[in-house]
């Protein structure tokens, strides 16, 4: 790609996170001229996948609403549990400003993927974070408020908790989705050695923003794998540096007397915040920068799954 050319990142979850043929055929339908396939993975634990696209924005955005329309063809919220909060079976579909492209003008082509989902698909979009166009659907958590089976019937008798595009009522197996604008952020789980679901959300407690933690850290205490895991997003990685989530997450573990042994990266990284000997790169198995941070994938992307 010419370094003049305006390049999005997209980063669609999907709720569905054990059959990998599912996942195969949703990735596959974003193979749009011009966009290229950065990196995607599933989480069987979280029940959750996650794919990361980049490209021409107007090409990104398609590839954007065809994996919105084949998740619905395939992924049947009904029947679909997992440990992560989700309203949708392409959940939240997030689009990035990575060069020559403003946060704003990501807002915009957010609200024109929001209205191409509805008409070709028929799940209603609630728009979030810079792409929101009300106060109270700004946080992403807002609009996942009471998930899937709750906002199901939270529509039909509130009108405040409408989609923005479409409905008002959810599709009746692959819900809704969240599509929105923001800034880079890391997608990271911890790891501990022991501890119960108490113990996690303690520590997530004293951690996220929310609670009066750390700016810009979102964070949930769950079982994974039976294993204790804090998973966090840090939303604002300028303004909070991943060296000092890490330290604080070290030292919350050892007052709760456990200790942290792993680490997990989902999605890629801007080479701006990596550092192969930082605190928070270490505990993570393998780590491969080639594969993780996003300027160089984009100069070796994946091949498309068949």
């Amino acid at each position: 790609m010419l370094s003049s050319e305006p390049i999005v990142e997209c980063v669609p979850n999907f709720s569905e996170g054990t059959d990998v043929h599912v996942v195969r055929e949703i990735v596959h339908s974003m193979q749009v001229f011009g966009v290229s396939l950065l990196d995607w993975s599933m989480d069987a634990a979280h029940n959750r996948s996650v794919a990361t696209i980049a490209g021409p924005p107007d090409a990104v955005a398609e590839a954007a609403v065809r994996a919105v329309c084949k998740a619905a063809e395939t992924i049947n919220l009904t029947k679909q549990t997992g440990v992560h909060p989700r309203i949708g079976a392409a959940d939240v579909i997030p689009f990035v400003p990575v060069r020559n492209y403003t946060l704003a003008q990501c807002a915009a082509l957010a609200r024109g993927a929001a209205m191409s989902v509805w008409r070709r698909s028929g799940v209603p979009v609630y728009l979030y974070e810079a792409a929101a166009t009300r106060p109270d659907r700004v946080k992403l958590e807002d609009v996942r408020r009471g998930q899937f089976e709750g906002l199901r019937e939270e529509v039909k008798r509130d009108s405040a908790r409408w989609p923005d595009v479409g409905g008002p009522e959810l599709h009746a197996t692959a819900g809704a989705s969240a599509i929105g604008a923001r800034q880079f952020l890391v997608a990271y789980n911890l790891f501990f050695d022991k501890g119960d679901i108490g113990t996690g959300r303690a520590i997530a407690k004293k951690i996220r923003a929310a609670d009066g933690g750390l700016a810009g850290v979102k964070a949930l205490g769950v079982i994974a794998d039976g294993r204790l895991q804090l998973s966090m997003n840090i939303t604002d990685i300028q303004a909070m540096p991943m060296t000092r989530v890490y330290a604080r997450a070290e030292e919350l573990a050892a007052q709760h007397s456990v200790k942290i042994v792993e680490a997990e990266l989902i999605g890629l990284i801007p080479e701006a915040i990596y550092a192969p000997d930082a605190n928070w790169i270490r505990p993570i198995q393998q780590f491969d920068p080639n594969e993780k941070v996003l300027e160089r994938r984009l100069e070796a992307p994946l091949a498309w799954p068949m």
